[in-house]
């Protein structure tokens, strides 16, 4: 569990450091605004379309090779930013980039939940995504003391070399493939059979709502800060939601192996709407504080526990590919919450535009409230943790593997839903 926790702290701090140095790169080679917007968003491109054929190969052959996949990109992409230097090479290369956290997030969640005890899975999976956490806060810190006091050289050099040392983590990784049952007919399910099926259409819709002010307040916050003449150091935003969701993961995790996994997903999304609705009317420095520790709080603990209820949700066999298509509605509504809600303020202004998203993030409320499990009153019962998770499958039939045990870990097989 080090092993794969040190890869993952190095993976995100690599991703992390070109967060907030690379726009500026791409200005200094002559980018417009508009133009360090498209090469950023560009990184969606390659979430969207390889994550759920990375997912599938984490479930057909091992995690193992999906992980490695995602290290190497994230060694190899940040040399390229010193060779492709026009605006679409850059975009090329960041859709290429974004390989790197398709693969290395999907199998990642999914390697965890295989390895953690059904018992404390929230508790294993709470701690182990604190790499993401951790690293998107060192990461940020040690890429913008570089390009300030060194050189773009050394910055991309810098990213490339932690790339390399998560792979290496990575390569030492006991390699178990999944057993496929030969009575279980999951792997031949489409994408869209998926998607129909309750236990997987609402986690990924909410995750698409959750994406969509996620990603209009990271795009935005700059922009709506100087747009109101207020002296509050956006940078100061972000920092204070990373270390909110930091440590809102050091109590979901557990609590939701305790109390349920269901009141934390309710929490978050509480917590995202109460933040959405601060910016919503925010004119002072106390809103945009106040909104960043609920926006962290809310990434914290709904993004963690979403990880949990969707390893509950499914079968070893299938888990890379259910983590994928659930996880592809958030890099969806990320992608598309630039220009869409670049449209919304140019119409109504920053204010109404965060009110509009509050809006979404409480549609999700009630879509998770109302149709999180089999019955309107079992999907209350859970939403407030009352009851257990309907789609959960969690009779354990076949050995699990000790995460702290260094033997080879046994494929899993032979588990049945009660």
């Amino acid at each position: 569990m080090l092993i794969l926790f040190a890869a993952g702290l190095l993976f995100w701090s690599s991703i992390g450091a070109l967060l907030s140095t690379l726009p500026l790169y791409i200005e200094d080679l002559g980018g417009s605004k508009q133009q360090v917007g498209i090469v950023m968003g560009s990184f969606a491109v390659g979430l969207l379309i390889f994550r759920p054929q990375l997912g599938e190969l984490a479930d057909r052959r091992s995690r193992k090779i999906v992980l490695i996949i995602g290290a190497l990109v994230a060694a190899i992409a940040p040399l390229g930013y010193q060779v492709f230097t026009s605006i679409p090479g850059l975009i090329a290369l960041r859709a290429f980039h974004g390989v790197s956290i398709a693969a290395f997030t999907t199998a990642y969640a999914a390697l965890v939940s295989d390895i953690a005890p059904v018992e404390n899975r929230g508790e294993i999976l709470g701690y182990m995504t604190l790499t993401g956490a951790t690293g998107l806060a060192l990461g940020p810190a040690i890429g913008t003391y570089i390009q300030e006091n060194a050189s773009y050289t050394l910055l991309f050099n810098t990213t490339a070399i932690l790339g390399l040392l998560s792979l290496l983590f990575v390569l030492p990784i006991e390699s178990f493939p999944v057993s496929q049952d030969v009575n279980d007919d999951s792997g031949a399910e489409s994408i869209w059979q998926i998607y129909k099926s309750p236990r997987v259409r609402v986690p990924a819709l909410t995750m698409l709502l959750i994406g969509l002010a996620v990603g209009t307040l990271n795009t935005f916050i700059p922009l709506f800060i100087k747009s109101i003449h207020i002296d509050f150091d956006c940078g100061l935003f972000y920092t204070i939601a990373a270390v909110s969701s930091l440590l809102s993961r050091f109590f979901t995790g557990s609590g939701s192996d305790r109390i349920g996994r269901g009141v934390f997903v309710t929490l978050g999304l509480i917590a995202y709407t109460l933040s959405m609705l601060l910016l919503w009317q925010a004119n002072n420095d106390l809103s945009f504080i106040m909104s960043a520790i609920l926006e962290g709080a809310g990434g914290g603990t709904f993004l963690s526990t979403m990880d949990v209820v969707i390893a509950d949700r499914s079968l070893p066999q299938e888990r890379g590919r259910i983590f994928a298509l659930c996880v592809v509605g958030f890099d969806l509504g990320i992608a598309i919450a630039g220009p869409l809600g670049g449209s919304i303020a140019e119409q109504v202004g920053y204010h109404n535009m965060f009110g509009i998203a509050g809006a979404l993030t409480f549609l999700a409320i009630i879509i998770f409230l109302t149709l999180s499990n089999k019955t309107l009153i079992n999907s209350l019962q859970f939403a407030f943790g009352r009851s257990d998770d309907d789609f959960a499958y969690s009779t354990v039939v076949a050995p699990v593997p000790n995460f702290d045990d260094s033997e080879n870990y046994p494929a899993l097989s032979g588990i049945t839903a009660e």
